[in-house]
């Protein structure tokens, strides 16, 4: 393969919900460069696209797959997108070094909730799109009602390039308005012949001609004046319109295909070779000190790495953008993320499975490179001199999630291991050896999500696992002011232990002063605040502790201790053993011995006086509650609102979106469980949502009882 520069680089993300024909798509691309002599499919398992076992198993993409070929004297880069929610992680990383992507529209079901999502990523990227409406030749292909879900969506933007004379068992022929030309297939051929447009279809394409004639002259000022100046324009002008007015997000064209039968994939190859903006067209991206990176191939090199799978006999492909500069293969880099020295033997051009050595790659290029030593996603290599860092890939909050173990204890390292290196392929997948909960947590995007890791283990490592529902890290506060003290004291020969404390503890509020009093059984406790220190605990909350002591009765070198006792015990709440927050501590009194104090002995002082004060303070169990946002169909509108009022949910608010309703609520993450399974159930997997962290809050009274007796009795059994 030869070397590209930096503009005849065309970087294109293919997009679409699940079943849009995305792999069949990229087949036919591939077929059509000269790549593969024969087009696989799903049914049979031998896509370039789904190469994986695992997809293979399920008939389903599950990564991202680079797709490099050549075509009209340009190297195009496609990235093949998984369409489920479940692996959007893929979706997200390729977004990041694409410069545009195609959207596929399902013929027959026109735009559904993964469009949607996919869309907004786009856009959250700034990302130009070209709508790609599929499978014109099924059985229940409807394209006018796919283009009017598009415009109703997304509004005059929207502009055909492309239209069927029929969609259905009957596609064969579809009307370019760019070209003024009709393109016709006889059965099973896959180049059409070129046709005048028939009279019958004059008047309507004579009506998209114009729109696109217009909405391309919109996005340049001279192109305009000649417009109104001449009442048309060349080809050549309005490829040019239109590119602009994709870049700017302005104009979103629209073509048709049967990727299955590979009639007219060519046109739209065509299409993108010269109107898909090459990377030195697109915005660059900013390094993490704000400065702009211009794909310049005379710059130092600079790579950034979006993708890293594990593949056997080979081990370790590591997929690179080149930001900046050129690389070559025997250069040497610089982590900057790991602070390592890495060396790139050999770098290639992919396509799937298939590899081609190349010499050299420009800045905008995409390529890989295996058996890196210390190379991860998201990592950034600088050649001597550079000093820059890409932190650009922000990956979506995990919706589902479970613990996980071996069925054979003896596999428990093993399984670590295998998860570690999963990871690294899906950094969605989030992997959680929980000292609190006492389980390893795995969390992802859906059940199917987690579905496909243990089929890895348990096929690729041959690691028996089974899911187990997860702990909830409940938490631990008080609800009312109380006080306590306690003496530490022991001898036992020669030097002995003591320490004495006396502390007040009360709910911590953010901003609240400390009172300049407190009041217990009629006897009044004066505060002198010396000293305040908030710690953030790592669990989530505060513990603050002030230092009220008067007239040295406690040395300060000892308050250090005081607090280790207190922090060890807020690490084991009263109630259920779990962690404590959002507590504050006053230490106004209590005693020392010349001799026998020391700091073990006011660490346990501390501790004892602040579990006695904590449980008469009104303990109380605070459950993590997330923002949950779901999307469904309109029809499901009263099925979805129903199911989150059983799920204690407190609904926040409702609003259109696109033929979809948007309900926002907050849910306790313990009737999240099994959300994403039901909602995919309530829907027919046309749902999606999304959930984060948002606070601790109280449970309700009788869930509190519940929790306390299964404690209770776990500790029995322990």
């Amino acid at each position: 393969m030869k070397v590209y520069k930096t503009n005849e680089i065309k970087n294109i993300a293919i997009l679409g919900g699940s079943g849009t024909g995305k792999t069949t798509f990229a087949e036919a691309i591939l077929f059509e460069s000269g790549l593969i002599k024969r087009r696989g499919t799903i049914d049979a398992g031998n896509t370039v696209s789904d190469y994986y076992p695992v997809e293979k198993e399920y008939e389903y993409s599950v990564f991202s797959t680079v797709l490099s070929i050549e075509w009209k004297d340009k190297k195009m880069n496609f990235i093949d997108c998984p369409g489920s929610d479940d692996f959007v992680g893929g979706v997200i990383s390729a977004l990041n070094v694409a410069d545009m992507s195609i959207m596929l529209i399902d013929a027959p079901s026109g735009v559904e909730v993964g469009t949607l999502n996919q869309f907004r990523y786009t856009k959250r990227y700034n990302t130009p799109v070209v709508f790609v409406i599929n499978q014109l030749d099924h059985d229940k292909a409807d394209y006018e009602n796919a283009l009017t879900n598009l415009q109703e969506i997304y509004g005059n933007k929207v502009v055909p390039v492309q239209y069927p004379i029929t969609s259905g068992p009957s596609f064969d022929a579809i009307v370019d308005v760019l070209k003024r030309k009709m393109y016709k297939w006889a059965p099973g051929a896959t180049a059409p012949e070129v046709l005048e447009i028939p009279e019958s279809e004059t008047e309507r394409a004579e009506g998209y001609y114009q729109a696109l004639l217009e909405a391309a002259a919109e996005n340049d000022e001279g192109l305009m004046e000649k417009y109104f100046d001449q009442g048309t324009l060349t080809e050549e002008e309005m490829r040019d319109g239109i590119q602009k007015g994709m870049i700017n997000r302005d104009l979103f064209p629209v073509f048709c295909t049967s990727a299955e039968k590979n009639m007219a994939v060519h046109r739209v190859m065509n299409f993108l070779s010269i109107v898909a903006p090459s990377p030195d067209q697109m915005k660059s991206p900013m390094n993490t000190d704000g400065e702009e990176v211009k794909p310049d191939s005379e710059a130092p090199a600079s790579l950034f790495f979006f993708k890293t799978t594990v593949e056997p006999h080979i081990g370790e492909v590591s997929y690179f953008k080149v930001m900046s500069g050129r690389v070559k293969e025997g250069d040497d880099f610089t982590n900057v993320d790991r602070l390592s020295k890495e060396r790139l033997g050999q770098i290639y051009s992919v396509a799937g499975q298939l590899r081609t050595k190349v010499e050299q790659l420009e800045a905008g290029d995409i390529g890989a490179a295996v058996k890196l030593k210390n190379v991860r996603t998201g990592n950034t290599l600088n050649a001597k001199g550079l000093e820059q860092k890409f932190d650009i890939i922000k990956y979506p909050e995990p919706r589902y999630r479970r613990a996980i173990r071996p069925l054979n204890e003896a596999n428990a390292e093993k399984m670590s291991e295998a998860l570690h290196r999963m990871r690294e392929e899906d950094p969605t997948w989030l992997v959680e050896i929980s000292k609190e909960l006492k389980q390893t947590i795995v969390s992802g995007q859906g059940e199917f999500h987690l579905r496909t890791l243990k089929w890895r283990l348990e096929n690729n490592d041959k690691i028996e696992v089974e899911y187990l529902e997860p702990r909830i890290p409940y938490r631990e506060t008080i609800t009312k002011v109380a006080r306590a003290e306690y003496r530490h004291k022991k001898q036992s020969g020669g030097a002995g232990q003591f320490g004495e404390v006396h502390l007040i503890v009360e709910p911590y509020v953010e901003g609240e002063p400390v009172p300049p009093m407190y009041k217990f059984n009629g006897q009044e406790f004066k505060i002198q605040s010396r000293d305040v220190q908030t710690i953030e605990l790592e669990w989530g909350g505060k513990l603050v502790l002030v230092n009220s002591i008067v007239g040295g009765a406690i040395d300060t070198r000892f308050l250090p201790a005081i607090m280790k006792g207190i922090t060890a015990r807020m690490e084991q709440g009263p109630l259920t053993g779990s962690y404590a927050r959002d507590v504050r501590v006053i230490v106004y009194d209590g005693k020392m011995h010349a001799v026998d104090s020391n700091e073990i002995s006011f660490m346990l002082a501390g501790r004892n006086a602040f579990s006695t004060a904590f449980k008469n303070a009104g303990p109380k169990i605070l459950e993590p509650v997330y923002d949950v946002e779901v999307s469904v169909p309109g029809d499901f509108m009263g099925d979805a609102m129903g199911d989150l009022q059983g799920r204690r949910a407190m609904i926040m608010g409702m609003e259109s979106e696109a033929g979809f309703e948007k309900i926002k609520a907050k849910v306790p993450l313990a009737e999240l469980s099994n959300y994403s399974t039901s909602l995919s159930s309530l829907t027919g997997g046309r749902g999606s949502f999304t959930m984060k962290l948002s606070n601790y809050e109280l449970v309700p009274s009788d869930i509190q009882d519940k929790l306390l007796k299964a404690y209770e009795e776990s500790q029995e059994d322990d």
